[in-house]
């Protein structure tokens, strides 16, 4: 059976679950955010590390098949690291048409180009599309959910091949919080049952990020 996969909690809905939790994405009209310190930053991604494990024992929401589900401990995290949460310039993309993003199973899913994030990691400038789901657009819980897909040089060996997600949910302001430590695996990293979508090459980052969720393999 093919499930077709989008979840505004940890990226993809799960046959559009009302009950599902949205992360949402500190975000400023101003220049300037609200600061954290490492320690407050760490309880914060300490509770979505833990969010994220009780979601793959439920049977209910977990991508996992029955046998892993039952061995299944916690996820394997990167250590959570400050420095992977970047303050990001968005620059809102008002005119883009509509485009069919292909996923990993014939399907593909429309979408429009929202916008982009412009931000520095490690001396290096790099950027993000933010993409906008137009089937869940038409469901007021989910009509702000926004889609960071994207790829980087830990694909493949540290990190799952296909590339990982991050969820914001607008109106985004001209400063975005943008944290890769909830970078998380789509569901297709776990079982063929799901139908994921596959990041735009506009959004392979040529550095590696060692934050979020790692391979299990």
């Amino acid at each position: 059976m093919q499930i077709n996969f989008l979840r505004p909690f940890l990226g993809v809905i799960l046959w559009i679950s009302a009950s599902a939790t949205v992360v949402i994405a500190q975000t400023t009209s101003s220049p300037v955010l609200q600061k954290f310190t490492s320690e407050e930053h760490a309880a914060q991604i300490t509770d979505f590390q833990k969010e994220i494990n009780i979601e793959y024992r439920d049977p209910a929401h977990s991508p996992l098949p029955a046998a892993a589900r039952k061995k299944f401990v916690t996820l394997p995290f990167y250590p959570i690291d400050i420095s992977y949460c970047v303050e990001a310039v968005f620059v809102r993309d008002s005119t883009s048409a509509a485009f069919l993003m292909p996923t990993s199973k014939p399907r593909e899913a429309h979408y429009r180009r929202y916008g982009e994030l412009r931000f520095t990691l490690d001396g290096q400038s790099l950027h993000l599309s933010v993409y906008q789901n137009l089937d869940l657009i038409t469901k007021p819980e989910y009509k702000n959910y926004l889609f960071v897909p994207f790829t980087d040089l830990t694909n493949g060996h540290e990190t799952y091949g296909g590339g990982r997600y991050l969820d914001l949910v607008g109106p985004l302001g001209k400063v975005v919080r943008l944290d890769f430590n909830r970078a998380y695996n789509p569901y297709c990293a776990y079982s063929d049952r799901f139908s994921c979508p596959i990041p735009p090459a506009e959004n392979r980052l040529h550095v590696p990020i060692r934050a979020g969720v790692q391979s299990d393999h």
